[in-house]
């Protein structure tokens, strides 16, 4: 077993794990007491929280296990590789820069309060095809139905891996899912969603389309690109490019942007989707208007207005 520390205070702009990780961006990581997204438990907590990396995102045989907290100003972390602090400032984009991210952002009371809630919340960078189904996933469902989704796909396919005298599964390869018919993804809940993600499973297996090869494309052109697998809109296109694929000024339209957009920001309501995506884009500041979006979709779905 491998394990350190990570300073909080040399993460500029800091960090506030349990946000990030249970705020709707990312449903790959797990806490060891059962807890996620329950809307109960208290926010500052010092919980185990995990995650299993793919060989596929780091390029060596078997999958490999990070466990992580925040505790006393640190972030504790135990794993099966030594590389583990990279993995997570890969993960956890501990190297942006909170503080000019914030800083760049418009002045808006909304924004403000936002950021005031939650500082310290950084946007996820999951492997693209599991952020891919993750959305797929999440159409019409609450957040802990879409973690539960997500861990029983691994479960049932993913590999299994033996760390610290227990057992995690990694998320299942697009081959592995592939093989999966739509009967047996129904059988694990998914619904209606269980052709769409055996279908695009199936594409990315035979290469037919890669989710990552959106990401040498322009903004726009890169959405595009991804509507092509089964299931994707705008919508879930601008998640996989917010929250895997590096473009911090996608801003996912959901429900609760919706609402921000009607109740405050009513001049950015456009003809249709791409309109809408332009107009409030430039409302909170392009460059990271997806940052923006994050703090407001997280704010306002924990009641904060």
């Amino acid at each position: 077993m491998h394990e350190g520390t990570i300073p909080v205070a040399e993460l500029p702009g800091g960090f506030d794990m349990q946000a990030t990780v249970e705020s709707g961006q990312t449903y790959l990581w797990d806490r060891a007491d059962g807890g996620m997204f329950e809307d109960d438990h208290a926010w500052g907590s010092d919980a185990w929280y995990h995650t299993v990396l793919p060989a596929t995102l780091i390029d060596i045989d078997e999958p490999q296990v990070i466990r992580a907290r925040q505790r006393d100003g640190h972030v504790e972390w135990n794993a099966s590789t030594p590389e583990a602090p990279a993995y997570l400032t890969h993960l956890l984009r501990l190297d942006d820069d909170l503080d000019a991210i914030v800083d760049d952002c418009p002045d808006l009371p909304l924004l403000e309060r936002a950021f005031a809630e939650y500082r310290g919340m950084r946007l996820v960078r999951d492997p693209p095809f599991p952020c891919l189904v993750s959305f797929i996933c999440s159409a019409q469902m609450r957040v802990e139905r879409i973690h539960g989704m997500c861990t029983r796909l691994a479960q049932q396919y993913g590999d299994a891996v033996s760390f610290g005298g227990d057992t995690y599964f990694a998320f299942p390869t697009p081959a592995q899912l592939a093989d999966a018919t739509e009967t047996d993804l129904r059988d694990l809940s998914l619904g209606y969603r269980a052709p769409y993600v055996q279908r695009t499973a199936e594409m990315v297996a035979t290469r037919e389309a890669d989710p990552a090869h959106a990401r040498d494309l322009d903004y726009e052109a890169a959405r595009e690109y991804l509507t092509q697998f089964v299931g994707v809109g705008d919508k879930v296109a601008d998640c996989v490019l917010l929250f895997s694929l590096d473009f911090l000024e996608a801003v996912p339209l959901d429900t609760w942007i919706q609402t921000a957009i009607e109740e405050y920001y009513p001049d950015c309501d456009g003809d249709n989707y791409a309109d809408t995506s332009r107009k409030i884009r430039r409302q909170f500041g392009d460059r990271y208007a997806g940052y923006a979006q994050t703090y407001v979709f997280f704010y306002l779905r924990t009641g904060g207005e």
